[in-house]
């Protein structure tokens, strides 16, 4: 009877020590990183150094200037803007990111040496305005393949959307300007890799690189972008941001009468906050 009795206990009792064991090893799996956040919003201050080079000839004929927008247009190469961005848990290891940049430049320059602009020639002593704007959209998907309590890492695909404009002036007679301007609209996918880390349960640090050189028909980018960015919580839901970013493309346009050239790169430093909100649903 005795031993009969402890059979009984031993058969309830290890079945509910090995149901909680279970309970608490799915329990740990499912812990991520403090900053993986269901939403989240960012707004940072971006001081980057800019690089800029465009060339527009005629298709078939004479290739144009190669322009460098900040020694012969009289451009600066730090120029303040700010970023936003937005992302998503789907889960604990995918993620939806957006993001969204505009720089609007322009100067008035009077010329060192003769330019050649989509067939037109402005040359040496010319008072000239220009102007470059520039919007990128951005946006991507990630996997995290290693997803751990302190850290994970994944891969990404996705696609920075360029639409930009730029363009050369001067007064004509009768103060009529005469403007001759080209537009560069394209979308550059890109793959990479991301992770983070957790140092402690409020400084943490996230890092991004993409890459991609794609050829279709006559037209063809190049895309190298990169974000390194420190996060510390200030309060619960916010954070401080700083950071690191890059973003350097080429893209040649080739069209039936013209055909462009942009090279641009801007790289710098930035600050800024981080809200996030929304139930964890993979803590459930």
């Amino acid at each position: 009877m005795k031993i009969s009795g402890w059979i009984v206990v031993l058969l309830f009792i290890i079945p509910r020590a090995h149901a909680q064991q279970v309970d608490s090893t799915q329990v740990a799996k499912k812990i991520a990183p403090w900053y993986v956040e269901r939403f989240k919003l960012n707004a940072a201050f971006f001081l980057p150094i800019n690089s800029t080079n465009v060339q527009v000839g005629i298709t078939g004929s004479a290739p144009g200037t190669d322009i460098d927008f900040q020694k012969d247009l009289g451009y600066i190469k730090d120029v303040a803007t700010f970023l936003a961005s937005f992302q998503w848990r789907i889960s604990r290891r995918c993620r939806v990111n957006l993001a969204y940049y505009n720089i609007k430049l322009g100067t008035e320059h009077v010329l060192q040496k003769d330019i050649e602009f989509k067939g037109e020639t402005y040359p040496i002593n010319t008072p000239v305005n220009s102007f470059f704007n520039t919007a990128i959209y951005q946006f991507s998907f990630g996997y995290a393949f290693v997803s751990k309590p302190k850290f994970e890492v994944g891969l990404l695909i996705g696609t920075h959307v360029l639409i930009s404009n730029v363009g050369l002036s001067i007064d004509g007679t009768n103060g009529i300007s005469q403007i001759q301007s080209f537009a560069f609209n394209a979308p550059l996918p890109d793959l990479g890799v991301w992770g983070g880390y957790s140092f402690s349960n409020r400084f943490a640090a996230n890092i991004n690189i993409d890459y991609l050189s794609l050829t279709i028909g006559n037209n063809s980018g190049t895309i190298f972008a990169y974000n390194l960015f420190f996060l510390y919580r200030l309060v619960s839901q916010l954070d401080l941001s700083l950071g690191f970013s890059g973003l350097n493309f080429k893209v040649v346009d080739t069209r039936k009468d013209f055909t462009g050239s942009l090279k641009w790169g801007y790289n710098g430093p930035s600050i800024g906050l981080t809200f996030s909100f929304g139930k964890k649903s993979w803590l459930n």
